[in-house]
């Protein structure tokens, strides 16, 4: 799991993932660009872009041609858009590497976003964000950041609103690309069965005629929280989706992984403290977890269920008195089952080129250190029960709590009484 970094002379950075007993490789762009970037007026471009690069290039003029080729390798494709990053990837046999990497470079540089395309794809993506507004368990996260964030590019639904998508030109598009689709804010990751020198020189030939240039800046999260918060989006179904969530740190914080180890003893896995707690004791809900989600300005951990409205009481009541608990030192055997999950689902996931791929590739485009597996697996090991109580104490206070909640609940005052830690 080795890989080798290189800056080609435009300033565009490449990563190389040699996979010796692989039989795929996984060509992968990734761009610093995401709701982050966006003002209010151009909320969701970013991911608008991403899905009309598959509409049509000059050499590819129709969608279908893009697809038709892409399946005719036998390809899997996507593209995702987050709130700092957008990416576009094509994975087959590694006899196909020139093939789907003509493709992704040239969906990536030369879109042509058509206007009747264009117009059409509003109303797919105007459905897309009616369907998750429709999907409790999915759409408690968007109500969550609006609380977290309110006001900021890091609170907006990354798909932007139905009003924006509506709003969108062909000109504001191609403003948007030319300014954040640049050599110095790309990232070209390539997995799988290659040789360096060989895929170096490709991309670099893929690549030469893109604009050269530097990230474009994205606004800062700013945090003032004082009390805890509430978010209340009234809803007439019978389960209540929660999502609790604690301010906490940026991606490069130092105690990244003694957060990682808190969060996955609280609800992590199977095993974990709230499944246990929540599920097998209680009978309360199907679903519980616990994450920490970071950012490169801002990060928190974020607990989420659904449970019947009326159980509320008592399910917010069990999250919260397992988050005092927390403070109490972890036990050894605790604490080492917890790492070795860690350790061994990450092992799991980084088995295919995509993965290998997408682990490398968002190191870079956040502008971390590039790490291999063992070195995030030997950091994992390090973490002592001292590390999980000081990140306990630091940031499971009740000042930084927040709650959204999505169901037939129009009341914050009794709520208001169990936020307390």
């Amino acid at each position: 799991m080795q890989f080798h970094k290189t800056i080609l002379p435009n300033g565009l950075r490449l990563i190389t993932v040699p996979m010796k007993d692989n039989p795929t490789v996984t060509v992968m762009v990734l761009v610093e660009a995401g709701s982050k970037y966006e003002t209010k007026n151009i909320s969701g471009i970013s991911h608008f872009l991403e899905h009309m690069c598959f509409k049509g290039t000059a050499k590819r003029p129709k969608a279908v041609d893009i697809v038709k080729e892409l399946d005719s390798y036998g390809c899997q494709y996507n593209a995702f858009t987050s709130q700092e990053m957008t990416g576009y990837y094509a994975k087959s046999d590694q006899r196909h590497f020139g093939k789907i990497l003509d493709v992704v470079s040239d969906i990536y540089l030369h879109s042509t976003f058509p206007k009747a395309e264009l117009e059409k794809e509003k109303g797919v993506i105007v459905e897309e964000i009616r369907m998750y507004q429709d999907m409790p368990p999915r759409h408690i996260h968007d109500v969550l950041m609006g609380l977290l964030y309110d006001g900021q590019p890091a609170g907006w639904d990354v798909a932007g609103t139905e009003e924006t998508v509506r709003s969108t030109t062909q000109e504001k598009m191609l403003s948007y690309r030319s300014k954040h689709y640049v050599s110095g804010a790309t990232t070209v990751v390539v997995a799988g069965i290659v040789n360096e020198k060989d895929a170096a020189e490709r991309v670099e030939k893929a690549f030469a005629g893109m604009s050269s240039g530097k990230k474009h800046p994205k606004t800062a999260v700013t945090e003032a929280q004082k009390k805890p918060a509430i978010a209340l989006k009234y809803k007439e179904t019978d389960q209540v989706h929660l999502a609790l969530a604690l301010r906490t740190f940026n991606l490069y914080h130092k105690d990244m992984p003694a957060m990682r180890v808190a969060s996955t003893i609280l609800g992590g896995s199977m095993s974990s403290r709230l499944f246990q707690k929540m599920r097998d004791e209680l009978g309360i809900c199907y679903y519980i977890s616990a994450s920490h989600e970071t950012f490169t300005d801002h990060g928190f951990l974020e607990i989420t269920a659904g449970v019947h409205a009326k159980r509320l009481s008592e399910a917010l009541s069990a999250i919260v008195e397992e988050l005092r608990l927390l403070h109490i030192a972890v036990k050894a055997e605790e604490l080492a089952r917890v790492k070795e999950y860690l350790i061994g689902n990450m092992y799991l996931g980084l088995e295919s080129s995509d993965s290998l791929a997408e682990f490398y590739g968002y190191q870079e485009i956040v502008r971390k250190p590039l790490q291999l597996p063992k070195e995030v697996a030997k950091k994992v090991r390090e973490v002592t029960s001292e590390d999980v109580a000081r990140v306990v104490k630091n940031y499971f206070v009740e000042s930084g709590l927040n709650l959204a909640l999505i169901g037939p609940v129009k009341s914050k005052k009794e709520l208001e009484k169990l936020l307390h830690l």
